[in-house]
């Protein structure tokens, strides 16, 4: 019985330039750190329970009709919350463009060199192809 191979972790000379660039930008900037540690413990599970457990609490215990106060808290919450998935997007945006204006200059690099190579291989055929086709005619002679 063979057992499966674990999952190869990619290392940092195999990811795309771009992911490196913006990894370097992301840790260099305090601001955007702390909008992406905000942004995933937002988006975690842990999120959730700490709210349901903290909103139940403030419902049975703290207030006797927190209502209108529990309304403006989370509203405020969804407010800024909503302000770091735009930073996210906004982010994501920016990342996806330049990816695709490295991708694509890369790719036209690649398709000059392409074509070049087509070039020489045509050029190095067709003498390749004279120097045969002459080479009996000159021994018949």
């Amino acid at each position: 019985m063979t057992t499966p191979n674990p999952p190869v972790q990619p290392d940092k000379a195999r990811r795309h330039p771009v992911v490196l660039e913006e990894q370097a930008q992301r840790a260099a900037d305090l601001q955007l750190r702390i909008a992406d540690r905000i942004t995933a413990f937002a988006g975690s599970m842990n999120f959730v329970y700490i709210h349901v457990a903290l909103f139940t609490i403030w419902m049975l215990f703290a207030e006797s009709k927190p209502w209108p106060t529990l309304t403006l808290a989370v509203s405020l919450e969804a407010i800024f919350l909503s302000t770091f998935v735009m930073i996210g997007q906004n982010r994501q945006a920016a990342f996806q463009q330049a990816k695709a204006d490295h991708d694509f200059t890369e790719q036209e690099l690649e398709l000059k060199t392409n074509t070049e190579l087509t070039r020489e291989i045509d050029r190095l055929t067709t003498e390749l192809h004279s120097r045969l086709l002459d080479k009996p005619a000159r021994q018949q002679s």
